[in-house]
């Protein structure tokens, strides 16, 4: 991208298929633009903006990640918070686990009845927190509702989905999984984290986003069509908001297309992703515990330190990546992370190595605390 007119390789953007400039998506945007318009149609979906357009996007949507119906969402993170809401009352109690995207906590602080959270990836919290949960329950006569993501968008890490619902053997709960990061990039089809973990029928309620493999905008929900009736019906942030653009809807369509007709690009952004995770590796570098495309990398410094630092990647090596520092990681800690995606090649992946390992001496050394960094 151009940066202060300067060109940089970007790692920061979630285009994993690189849909966002693909010819035929440019196209189809173009031409669905000018025949509609950006603002048909006008009105929320229960009113007057439904189309035949957003039924069969929804009913391709359903079938591609293995459920009976889809509900078409404005936006994801919107969108989460109102199916949480819609689906619990005070009566419920949800189960959530500690590092849920933003847009979970935000749904879980509206809900009014009890709810308990379970450490990161933890089976055995999970479950501690499930007997509490039942046993709420048991007297409320509510349901439980378990929520997690199928890639954790910061780490990396795959959400256990398989051992989660191992446990509906023991208790009784649906389980609500965001995979926001999965949907497109993970599974043999790209379907998802479901598919990858072979538990497609285990996740009772799909969410999944067009902000990241499909480089558009909104999002959907897909389960039992009794549930999604029911979600059609009681999502107020859908209710009593605009539906989604037509041109955007006929762009999905053509992105979801390719998602599914064209597998080369996944295969693309895997082998940039294998080669990054692994050069990295090779090179000393501690990328965490991610089984996903998503990279982290992890240093130790200040926060005036990982701010020289990604001044000296971007102005004097060219490479722009998204920073993480304390409070969302510990203090004394600097996250660097990078989304590979299938319009990076083997070539950026070796610039970007070299240009890490001379900002981690750097580091090291203490140059970002006693020099000032100058761009070149």
């Amino acid at each position: 991208m151009k940066f202060r007119g300067k060109d940089h390789l970007v790692w920061s953007l979630n285009n994993y298929l690189g849909l966002a400039n693909h010819p035929e998506v440019r196209a189809t945007d173009a031409q669905a633009a000018a025949e509609y318009g950006m603002a048909y149609p006008m009105g929320a979906r229960m009113m007057s903006g439904n189309s035949n357009h957003h039924e069969t996007l929804e009913q391709d949507l359903a079938a591609f990640v293995g459920k009976e119906d889809a509900f078409l969402l404005n936006y994801g993170y919107q969108g989460m918070v109102s199916i949480i809401d819609a689906l619990v009352d005070r009566n419920d109690v949800i189960v959530y686990d500690a590092e849920s995207h933003a847009c979970i906590i935000d749904g879980v602080r509206l809900h009014m009845g009890k709810r308990f959270v379970f450490q990161h990836n933890d089976i055995e919290s999970c479950t501690k927190q499930l007997e509490r949960a039942t046993k709420i329950v048991e007297q409320t006569g509510g349901a439980i509702l378990v929520i997690t993501e199928g890639v954790f968008g910061m780490s990396g890490a795959q959400g256990r989905l398989k051992e989660i619902n191992a446990l509906k053997d023991t208790f009784n709960f649906r389980l609500l999984v965001d995979d926001a990061h999965g949907f497109g990039t993970m599974g043999p089809t790209g379907a998802g984290t479901h598919e990858e973990q072979g538990c497609i029928d285990g996740v009772d309620i799909y969410f999944g986003t067009f902000a990241k493999s499909m480089a558009g905008i909104g999002a959907f929900v897909a389960a039992k069509e009794e549930m999604v009736t029911y979600l059609r019906y009681n999502m107020r942030s859908q209710t009593f908001a605009k539906s989604l653009p037509m041109p955007m809807v006929i762009g999905l369509k053509k992105r979801l297309e390719l998602l599914k007709s064209k597998p080369e690009l996944r295969a693309k952004l895997w082998e940039v992703a294998t080669a990054l995770q692994k050069g990295l590796k090779k090179n000393g570098f501690d990328i965490g515990h991610t089984n996903t495309m998503v990279t982290p990398v992890f240093l130790k410094g200040d926060l005036a330190e990982a701010t020289a630092l990604t001044m000296d990647l971007r102005e004097n090596y060219g490479v722009f990546c998204s920073i993480v520092v304390y409070p969302v990681i510990p203090k004394g800690q600097i996250e660097l992370r990078l989304i590979p995606t299938a319009t990076h090649s083997l070539e950026d992946v070796k610039r970007t190595i070299f240009a890490f390992s001379e900002v981690s001496e750097k580091l090291n050394n203490g140059y970002y605390r006693e020099q000032q960094v100058v761009p070149a």
